[in-house]
C-alpha cells in the first residue's frame, strides 16, 4: 500500500475526482446482446443464459418454490436465524424513521398545499450470488421496499445460498428467481412469461449487472449504478489495528476496491501500512485491491483530511465524530473508532447499498424514499384563487401563454 504526499498525492486525488462508477465499455456490447435477446425471446433466452452463466439445471424452475424458501429457514442454525432477526429489526426501524409522512397546510388564506405518499407497485431486488452470496443485501433491498409499502417485491439472484433463501423466507418474500447477471436485469425490466416486469430495479452487482441497469434505465427506473467498494478512513491518533482491519474488510469485496487512509501522522501511517501487510495474503482479493487502488495520504491536518475526503466523495467514510459537521460528500459515515464499517454492512440499520464513483456528491444510499413517490397536492378556494390569480396571470402573460391566463380569469369572482 503506497504512502503518498505532495505532488503525487495531489495527482492521485485529482484523478479520483474524475473517476466514474466503473468502466463498462468492455462489457456493454455483450450486455446489449443479452438484454435485447431476453427482451425479444423472454423465457427461452433467459433460461439459456441462466443455464450457461448461473448454473441453473436445465429442467429446474426459474422461480424458487415457496416451500424451498421455507425449508431453507428451517435448516438454518438458530444463531444465524437470530442474527437475521436482529439485523432485520434494526434495518426496518431505521427505514420507519426515514419514511416520509403525508401532510396538508394552508400556504395562503384559501390556498392549501400538501403531499401524498404512494408506494411503487413493483420492484426488483438484485442480490449478488457470485464471489460471495450476500443475504445482507437481500435484507437491505427488500426491507425498505416493504416499509415503503411496495406490493410486489421480486428478488433475482444467481446461485443463492441457503442463508440468502432463509432471509427471504423470514421476510416473507414469495417471488424469488434463480437468475442473475444482465439476463436477470432484462427480465425484471421487460418481463418474461415467468418474471413479470417491475417499475424499478435496485441492488448492486458486477459490471454486467451495472451495464444492464444502465441500458434499461430509460424503460425501467433504477436506483443508481454501483461500482467497486470504496472506503476512506481519517484518523490522527487511532488504533492502527482497527484502521487496517476496516480497510482490509472493504478490500476483500473486490480486486478493484478503493481503500484509502488519510492522516496527518506519519508514524501512524507507517503502523497502519505494516498492519495491513501483516493481515493480507499476497494472493488474496484484498491484497490485489490494496496494491492496485490502496493508498495512505499524508496531509497537514485533520481539516485537510476532511477536505480531501469531500473531493473523493467515497462510499464509506470513517472519521472522528467531532469532524462530522464538515463532511459534505459520502455515501455513509462511521463516527469514532468503535464504529467499524462492517457494522453498517450488516446490522446497525442504515443501508449498505451505497453510491460509488463519486456519486456520493449527489445522493446518499438506498433507502425507503427510493420506493415511494411524493405527489404534490393543492386545493384552492374561490377566496384563495382571487388572492393568487393576479400573480399567476401576470406570469402567464409574461411567458406568452394566454390560455393559462384565461383559465385563471375564468374562475375569478372579480374578473
Amino acid at each position: 500500500m503506497r504512502i503518498l504526499q505532495g505532488h503525487q498525492q495531489a495527482r492521485f486525488v485529482k484523478a479520483l475526482e474524475r473517476r466514474g462508477t466503473t468502466d463498462l465499455a468492455e462489457v456493454e456490447p455483450t450486455v446489449r446482446r443479452i438484454v435485447n435477446d431476453v427482451r425479444r425471446n423472454h423465457d427461452r433466452a433467459l433460461r439459456r443464459y441462466a443455464v450457461r452463466f448461473d448454473d441453473l439445471e436445465r429442467e429446474a424452475p426459474i422461480r424458487i418454490p415457496e416451500a424451498e424458501l421455507d425449508q431453507a429457514w428451517e435448516r438454518t442454525p438458530a444463531d444465524v436465524q437470530q442474527s437475521i432477526i436482529q439485523a432485520a429489526a434494526n434495518i426496518r426501524r431505521y427505514c420507519e424513521w426515514l419514511k416520509p409522512k403525508e401532510w396538508r397546510r394552508e400556504i395562503n388564506p384559501g390556498v392549501c398545499v400538501g403531499q401524498l405518499v404512494r408506494a411503487l407497485d413493483s420492484v426488483g431486488c438484485y442480490v449478488p450470488g457470485g464471489r460471495y452470496p450476500l443475504p445482507s443485501t437481500l435484507l437491505m433491498t427488500v426491507i425498505p421496499a416493504q416499509v415503503g409499502g411496495v406490493k410486489h417485491i421480486r428478488v433475482a439472484s444467481p446461485r443463492p445460498g441457503q442463508v440468502t433463501l432463509a432471509a427471504a423466507s423470514f421476510l416473507g418474500v414469495r417471488e424469488f428467481y434463480r437468475v442473475g447477471g444482465a439476463q436477470a436485469i432484462a427480465a425484471l425490466a421487460y418481463g418474461t412469461e415467468t418474471i413479470p416486469r417491475v417499475d424499478k430495479i435496485v441492488g448492486p452487482g458486477n459490471r454486467y449487472v451495472t451495464a444492464a441497469k444502465k441500458l434499461v434505465a430509460f424503460d425501467c427506473a433504477i436506483d443508481f449504478l454501483a461500482g467497486p467498494t470504496e472506503a476512506v478512513v481519517i484518523s490522527e491518533d487511532g488504533n492502527p489495528t482497527w484502521i487496517a482491519s476496516d480497510l482490509v474488510a472493504q478490500a476483500e469485496h473486490d480486486p478493484d476496491a478503493l481503500c484509502i487512509f488519510v492522516t496527518p501522522s506519519k508514524p501512524l501511517a507507517m503502523e497502519v501500512k505494516k498492519e495491513i501487510e501483516r493481515r493480507v495474503r499476497k494472493t488474496s482479493i484484498a491484497a490485489k485491491a490494496l496494491s492496485r487502488r490502496g493508498a495512505i495520504l499524508l496531509v497537514t491536518c485533520l481539516e485537510e483530511a476532511v477536505e480531501t475526503a469531500n473531493r473523493i466523495a467515497p462510499e464509506h467514510l470513517t472519521l472522528p465524530a467531532a469532524l462530522a459537521g464538515k463532511v459534505k460528500n459520502a455515501g455513509s459515515i462511521f463516527l469514532d473508532e468503535f464504529t467499524p464499517q462492517a457494522a453498517g454492512d450488516y446490522v446497525s440499520g442504515p443501508n449498505h447499498v451505497l453510491p460509488t464513483g463519486g456519486m456520493a456528491r449527489v445522493r446518499g444510499g438506498l433507502n425507503v424514499l427510493d420506493f415511494v413517490r411524493i405527489i404534490a397536492c393543492q386545493q384552492v378556494s374561490q377566496e384563495g384563487l382571487d388572492r393568487i390569480a393576479p400573480t399567476a396571470i401576470s406570469l402567464a402573460l409574461a411567458e406568452g401563454l394566454n390560455g393559462h391566463a384565461e383559465s385563471l380569469r375564468a374562475r375569478c369572482s372579480n374578473a
